[in-house]
């Protein structure tokens, strides 16, 4: 698996993993955490999408492949390699959307391709950073749920499923890992303004749409001493437009 650093000596002393931090909401919440002062390492895997991601001196881009065991454990151990800035955080933000019709219409490959898409990233890369944020004394991790998995909508039983199954891998880790300082809260948007949910839906409205920065900021947050005390929480970021 290859790395790029953007330099060799970083001076944040707390570290974060981003997954999906190439994409739509990734992007801000990689920002938003350079901002406040992180170390930020971000897998990627397709080339183009380095793009999206400004230089900054304490980001860490890491090709690898979040559906594979081992490439999750490398990029976890780069993540966790540095002394001076141990892994502290985890943002699980890979994840998709799809409506292949009512039950009756939606193949089990297709129901199991939104359960794997959503769930399988986050689970190994959260297992992965497990050890390294219980050794580092605690820490911070962030699943995205989503409002369909509580409120469902038709067609996109695969979608539903799985979102609700996040929130339910959130809830377990928040259980068995209390005692060791580590926090997991669940982040249920509603819709993103992303240009791929502008692309996907490109006559509504987007006035109660949520921006990836506002989202960015209450994964700040959960990550952040103020959200000491926050744990095993559905943390809803509806939009408030009107």
């Amino acid at each position: 698996m290859d790395h790029t650093r953007v330099v060799d000596t970083v001076i944040m002393d707390r570290s974060a993993l981003v997954t999906g931090g190439t994409g739509g909401l990734g992007v801000a919440v990689t920002a938003k955490l350079l901002a406040d002062g992180w170390r930020v390492v971000v897998p990627w895997i397709a080339e183009h999408e380095l793009e999206r991601l400004d230089a900054h001196p304490g980001l860490e881009l890491v090709k690898a492949d979040l559906f594979d065991p081992e490439s999750v454990a490398e990029v976890v151990g780069v993540a966790g390699e540095r002394p001076d800035a141990p892994l502290r955080a985890v943002a699980n933000l890979v994840g998709g959307y799809d409506t292949a019709g009512k039950v009756h219409e939606t193949s089990i490959d297709d129901f199991e391709a939104m359960l794997r898409l959503n769930l399988r990233p986050t689970y190994l890369t959260t297992q992965a950073a497990l050890p390294l944020l219980t050794a580092a004394g605690g820490g911070s991790i962030v699943a995205m749920s989503a409002k369909p998995a509580f409120a469902p909508i038709a067609g996109a039983a695969g979608y539903v499923t799985a979102k609700a199954a996040v929130w339910a891998l959130v809830s377990a880790l928040a259980v068995e890992y209390r005692a060791a300082g580590i926090r997991a809260n669940a982040i249920v948007p509603a819709m993103i303004d992303t240009p791929g949910n502008r692309e996907a839906d490109p006559d509504a409205s987007r006035k109660r749409w949520v921006s990836p920065r506002e989202v960015a900021d209450v994964i700040a947050f959960l990550f952040s001493d103020a959200a000491v005390s926050i744990t095993g929480a559905q943390v809803p970021v509806p939009g408030v437009g009107v």
